[in-house]
């Protein structure tokens, strides 16, 4: 892909004239939880169905204290970051004392558990109706009550989490963590203590997911349940894979492909999780790079038909 950074700068620049500033906004919260789950799937090599446990733990955290205590902006996003990467510690730990099939069901039994304290605790997250009344604290003076400014503030942000993780992916823990996902045995073998280095994937992970779901929570005002639910953990996996996992842009392009569904044809055609799915089996069967991959070989085809 040629470009990428001006590419998506030019979509920050362009996407609210193209769709509601609500909808790109939800685009730009996706792709930040996307990255998180990213650098465990396809930088290590982790299959997590757990995503929505940091990402809804910190949205009804910092919610509540949003809601109920007036904190600030900067703190509440925090307050988010510090929630994700603490309960993917904890989750964390669990689940890389083993792998394969057990780590997965680990995951998923563990985002469970978290959803069905969640549902009984209706005091406090408001059960199966949600946390409503969630506000957006102005961000230096500035309201962020306009869709528009609120686009702008998420966008901003957005761009920091790429920046971070992109030096993150390049830095020699990156390249740890890929070597981890091609031969786990042999990168223990050089001395790596590759379940240290797991649970450190997944801190940093949570710690993306964290701030995703506060965001999320303060674009909506509420915090719905379906926020920290084994199906939201699966949408971000789908969107991750349909863009391609292992790039570092592929969860942008997923959530672009993955929000645009959910919001533009579900208007047109009640049963467009068909296309989801479609796409999914495209993907698992012949492109298992994603939509990157898929450029990628229409870019090789074009220069080799040109040098032809």
């Amino acid at each position: 892909m040629k470009h990428p950074a001006v590419l998506v700068l030019a979509a920050v620049v362009l996407l609210p004239l193209a769709v509601r500033p609500a909808i790109a906004t939800e685009i730009w919260i996706f792709a930040i939880f996307g990255l998180g789950l990213n650098l465990l799937l396809g930088y290590t090599g982790l299959l997590s169905f757990g995503q929505a446990t940091f990402f809804g733990s910190s949205a009804y955290v910092a919610g509540y204290l949003l809601k109920h205590y007036g904190i600030g902006l900067f703190l509440a996003l925090g307050v988010g970051i510090g929630i994700g990467a603490l309960s993917a510690l904890l989750v964390g730990y669990l689940c890389v004392q083993r792998s394969g099939l057990y780590f997965i069901m680990l995951t998923f039994a563990l985002n469970q558990l978290f959803y069905f304290v969640a549902y009984q605790w209706t005091s406090v997250t408001g059960g199966e109706d949600g946390m409503p009344g969630i506000p957006r604290p102005p961000l230096l003076g500035v309201d962020l009550r306009s869709p528009l400014a609120y686009y702008i503030a998420v966008s901003a942000l957005f761009l920091i989490a790429l920046w971070a993780m992109k030096r993150i992916v390049e830095s020699p823990l990156g390249k740890i963590l890929q070597a981890i996902r091609e031969n786990e045995l042999r990168a223990e073998a050089v001395g790596y203590n590759v379940p240290r280095f797991k649970l450190l994937a997944f801190v940093i992970g949570g710690a993306f997911s964290g701030l995703a779901g506060v965001l999320y929570a303060m674009l909506f005002g509420i915090v719905p349940l379906e926020a920290i639910s084994f199906v939201f953990s699966g949408n971000v996996v789908f969107a991750t894979l349909i863009g391609g996992s292992g790039s570092l842009y592929g969860p942008i392009i997923g959530s672009f492909v993955f929000i645009w569904l959910s919001e533009s044809m579900s208007v047109m055609w009640a049963r467009w999780p068909l296309l989801l799915g479609v796409a999914f089996v495209i993907v698992v069967l012949f492109l298992r790079g994603g939509v990157v991959e898929a450029w990628n070989r229409f870019w090789s085809w074009r220069s080799s038909k040109r040098a032809a």
